[in-house]
């Protein structure tokens, strides 16, 4: 059982990489806001047949919740925003290496602080160096001269071509 979660983590993981290619696909066919307006309206409709069909929580509840406890989906409407924007640009896995950075620094600061209600860890101090190192690396690839985003295995390539043996 412990290991359900973080598998359904790496689920989501892929059906964000996923989404990023078809909305992407779908912006340069109909626009960034209106590919990102079919994407919500679609996860909305599905949405409601589920909570129609398998919901079992107090949707009434929402009147007396913490006001900014509902701009959750304003936020994962700029995601999708930018994703549709981004994706075809530079393709999907710089950005989501991209999304992974903003997450991971903000996540840590989140947990830090124990801001929106979450609980104070505090071990960002001693955590720091990696992700100093992390944003740089993510920097350093956007910025590679070669326009590569996979560096390691463009290294590969290369040396394979130049007949180059790589000990293991």
């Amino acid at each position: 059982m412990k290991i359900l979660f973080p598998l359904l983590a790496v689920l989501g993981g892929i059906t964000i990489a996923i989404q990023g290619q078809i909305n992407g696909g779908l912006g340069k066919k109909v626009g960034v806001i209106e590919a990102s307006f079919i994407s919500f309206g679609i996860g909305t409709l599905a949405l409601l047949f589920i909570v129609l069909f398998a919901g079992n929580g107090n949707i009434s509840a929402v009147a007396s919740v913490p006001k900014w406890q509902l701009i959750g989906g304003l936020l994962g409407a700029i995601y999708v925003i930018v994703i549709v924007l981004v994706v075809p640009q530079i393709g999907v896995a710089p950005a989501l290496v991209g999304v992974i950075a903003g997450q991971i620094l903000i996540g840590a600061v989140i947990d830090h602080f124990g801001l929106f209600e979450g609980y104070a860890s505090h071990w960002m101090p001693k955590r720091w160096p990696e992700f100093v190192c992390f944003s740089c690396h993510y920097i350093y690839l956007i910025i590679n001269e070669e326009g590569s985003f996979f560096i390691g295995f463009d290294a590969f390539k290369k040396m394979r071509n130049r007949n180059i043996s790589i000990p293991i």
